[in-house]
């Protein structure tokens, strides 16, 4: 087939005759055409040629201005590009083999040389030229992509056993570019042992074509000593039988990857303030010691469940900030005090749990726990505090028989409970009641919370009277549960679940509005000068609403009821757990006229300062210091005390849980202004309470 390119031809000869010679050689072929520029010295085929000007030149070695190898030497170099075609009459082997050494596409004599041979050798040496080009473009490609590539690139010669190792992939364990050899044992010998096998075992699983590729990740030593981890990725070559002959693929460095991983799967297991285990970790090595002393059938072990004591008081007097030191400080106290086979975590909060193996004795666990009291004794220096605190530990023993990890540490809970509800900084051993009656107190939890959402609570009154006069000035509003199956509860058998679960915050506004609501009833049935008042115990929970004291005015304005006719009983704990805050609400609710009461007044941390800083209209004395009235001088003296200290105050007094006429006659001497109490009248219904108003002696 005819092809209508030309082929641009640089003819290099001295001689016209020979010149024509090549010319009608190139002539006589029907399947190309030649485009011929004939030059006779090599200055002026210099000076034409140039890359792309031409597809071939045929080359006379001796010209005029230029003879032997020298001559093509200046050629190629002029254009390395353009394949070149020696034509001459020398007949010199050695010159035509160091010709084609230097470059030359062919050799050619002259007297040899036909019209087909020469057109076939212009062709050869056009389609050679291309090759080695396209060729070298692709060795130049793959260096550079080797040089570039953050990867690794590795060649294993599988026939030979040697392995090319790029540059990159030396640097990757910090080698330099001449220290490894081709050995494969310089790649396999520095692979951790631990991942070696796993390696291997994918390496050969590719080359028996049982995976589609190679892919695998291991750690490899650094120069450093240090390990890295590696991802390699290969594929291999086969010959016509299937056998792999080579592998080739890439390694890369992921252990920054690795590490974020690591780090992950720490931060999933630890806590982040102290560095302990978390809960979810606690669980996992719980069940793991639960499931080995199950096939062991020895090997017992005690879980140690920890609730520092009024932690929170801390929290709020000298900040969080020193709280989570404190906390830290406990964490290293406790962590020193372990062996190592124990496990210590923190589940949260000032909550701990301690995981004591070989404990096959309650006496045992309790000799750890008594330890661990005495690491308490001592104070902990806290960014120049120093700060004593103390714990509540619950124990619960594997003795006991359990299924899972969630039963043995919900049962230390359970008894932790136990310990703080007798004061704390003690220790408690669970038992099966304490399981029972934690299910118990569930089921009030769920009960309370259906009878709240369905409104099963009615109001009580229990008149508060005037002791010099004999008439009653107020209530106090005492809720009452109307259970569906246990009928009418009392308050002492709901209130600290209710407190406990926060449930007290909607059933704390529902007593405060329905108290000023009946009150409100009374003064329109009875308007008595001055009216009568209502009196309500306000939970600390609602005074951590930030909008406590507008609920309150709400409840005012709902009711229609004249603040100065409200009375809010707050407990000294209340200051004790809310402070500033706390003040500032009461300072805001004595300003719209609402009288303040402290109740069960004696029986907190710090009566006497908190009176200091803020200006009650009531104290109510505790009924445990009216009850021991006549028996104990104690707290005659006492109860004597605090009128005292009410009357220079300008306060009034109230004394709770009046129950005999020799308590009346007492107080009445010691001219306390106001009592209540069973000796009046027990807490009474609506109904009932107005009986009380109507047969109230006249004013």
């Amino acid at each position: 087939m005819f092809d209508p390119t030309p082929i641009r031809v640089l003819l290099v000869e001295d001689s016209p005759g020979e010149a024509d010679l090549v010319r009608e050689m190139l002539s006589q072929t029907g399947a190309s055409h030649f485009e011929i520029e004939h030059r006779v010295r090599l200055s002026g085929a210099l000076a034409r040629l140039r890359p792309g000007a031409f597809d071939v030149v045929l080359l006379d070695l001796n010209l005029p201005d230029s003879r032997g190898l020298q001559t093509f030497d200046r050629v190629n170099a002029q254009c390395p590009s353009v394949p070149v075609i020696v034509l001459t009459n020398q007949t010199d082997e050695e010159m035509a083999n160091e010709a084609v050494r230097r470059g030359a596409q062919d050799y050619l004599l002259k007297q040899d040389t036909e019209a087909s041979l020469l057109v076939r050798a212009i062709r050869y040496a056009i389609e050679r030229k291309a090759a080695d080009k396209a060729m070298r473009e692709s060795e130049q490609r793959y260096a550079l992509a080797i040089r570039g590539a953050n990867d690794g690139i590795w060649d294993w010669n599988l026939i030979a056993s040697t392995i090319f190792f790029s540059p990159r992939w030396k640097e990757m364990i910090g080698a330099g570019a001449d220290q490894l050899t081709s050995n494969p044992e310089e790649w396999f010998g520095r692979v951790h042992p631990a991942d070696r096998p796993a390696l291997e075992a994918a390496i050969q699983a590719h080359l028996d074509g049982r995976t589609p590729h190679l892919e695998a990740e291991y750690r490899l030593r650094h120069t450093d000593g240090s390990d890295r981890w590696m991802l390699v990725r290969g594929l291999a070559v086969r010959d016509s039988n299937g056998t792999a002959v080579r592998m080739a693929g890439s390694q890369t460095d992921i252990t920054a990857r690795k590490n974020a991983e690591a780090r992950l799967l720490h931060d999933a297991f630890h806590d982040a303030l102290t560095g302990l285990a978390n809960r979810a970790l606690f669980l996992d090595r719980l069940q793991l010691a639960l499931e080995a002393t199950k096939r062991r059938d020895n090997g017992q072990f005690a879980v140690l469940f920890l609730d520092l004591d009024r932690f929170k008081n801390i929290n709020d007097s000298l900040g969080h900030a020193v709280g989570d030191a404190l906390l830290q400080l406990i964490s290293q106290r406790l962590a020193d005090f372990l062996r190592p086979g124990d496990t210590l975590a923190r589940l949260g909060g000032d909550e701990f749990a301690i995981l004591v193996n070989g404990v096959d004795e309650p006496s045992a666990a309790v000799h750890v726990a008594g330890r661990i009291h005495a690491l308490f004794a001592k104070p902990f220096l806290v960014r120049g505090n120093e700060v004593f605190t103390s714990a509540s530990i619950g124990i619960a023993l594997t003795t006991t028989g359990y299924g899972s990890a969630e039963e043995i540490l919900r049962d230390a809970d359970i008894s932790m409970y136990r310990a703080k509800s007798g004061g704390g900084n003690g220790t408690q051993i669970f038992d099966r009641k304490m399981h029972d009656a934690a299910v118990a107190l569930l089921k009030l939890e769920m009960d309370l919370r259906r009878s709240i959402e369905n409104g099963d609570f009615i109001m009580y009154y229990q008149p508060i009277v005037s002791l010099t006069r004999g008439r009653l000035v107020g209530f106090e509003g005492l809720v009452r549960w109307r259970h569906p199956e246990r009928g009418l509860v009392a308050p002492q058998q709901f209130i600290g679940v209710a407190e406990e679960t926060g449930l007290i915050v909607p059933l704390g506004w529902w007593v405060l509005e329905e108290s000023c609501r009946q009150l409100e009833t009374w003064q329109r049935r009875f308007p008595f000068n001055p009216p009568l008042s209502i009196s309500v115990n306000v939970s600390g929970k609602l005074f951590r609403q930030p909008d406590m004291v507008d609920r309150v005015v709400g409840i005012l304005e709902h009711t229609h009821l004249d603040p100065s006719s409200l009375r809010l009983e707050i407990t000294e704990n209340i200051l004790m757990d809310h402070g500033e805050a706390a003040l500032k609400k009461l300072t805001e609710l004595r300003a719209l006229g609402i009288e303040l009461q402290i109740d069960d007044f004696g029986t907190g941390y710090s009566s006497l300062s908190y009176l200091q800083r803020f200006h009650y209209d009531t104290l109510k004395i505790d009924r445990s210091f009216v009850a021991e009235m006549a028996n104990s001088g104690d707290a005659d003296a006492i109860i004597e005390t605090i009128i005292g200290l009410a009357s220079l105050l300008g306060m009034n007094v109230i004394a709770e849980g009046v129950e005999t006429l020799q308590q009346f006659r007492l107080l009445r001497g010691m001219r306390c202004p106001q009592g209540q109490g069973f000796l009046f009248s027990h807490p009474v219904p609506p109904a009932r309470a107005e009986e009380l108003i109507r047969n109230m002696p006249e004013r």
